[in-house]
């Protein structure tokens, strides 16, 4: 059973930057696309990036866009989110998620595969 990991999250401050990672166990990226959303207090989930199995096609919303660039190495079976210039309407709990197809994932916002989330605050 596939097990997304989530890591890189912390505190920062507004204009700073975070890397998140997404590593596997137990199985690979390699055939899924890969997808970060985001969920803050007393608001709904919401999709920040979307990148296929093969890394050629990505998706960000505007809200992000500019900002944020999703990645992927499959030989190191991990996903990242670069994150720049942060502002404090980032902060949210950031969770990864894969599927085997990228319109599920992106379009629809319903995974197969979910991580457990790390937190991210942009704070002065």
């Amino acid at each position: 059973q596939l097990q997304l990991v989530e890591s890189g999250g912390g505190l920062v401050q507004p204009g700073g930057s975070l890397r998140l990672s997404c590593a596997t166990s137990g199985s690979t990226l390699d055939d899924l696309a890969v997808g970060w959303f985001r969920q803050a207090p007393r608001k709904e989930r919401e999709g920040v990036s979307c990148i296929s199995s093969s890394g050629g096609t990505t998706k960000l919303p505007d809200s992000v866009k500019g900002r944020f660039t999703i990645s992927r190495d499959n030989a190191k079976n991990t996903v990242y989110l670069q994150m720049n210039n942060l502002k404090p309407e980032d902060t949210a709990v950031y969770y990864c998620a894969a599927d085997g197809e990228m319109y599920r994932l992106c379009v629809l916002r319903d995974p197969y595969y979910w991580g457990q989330g790390t937190q991210v605050t942009v704070s002065s």
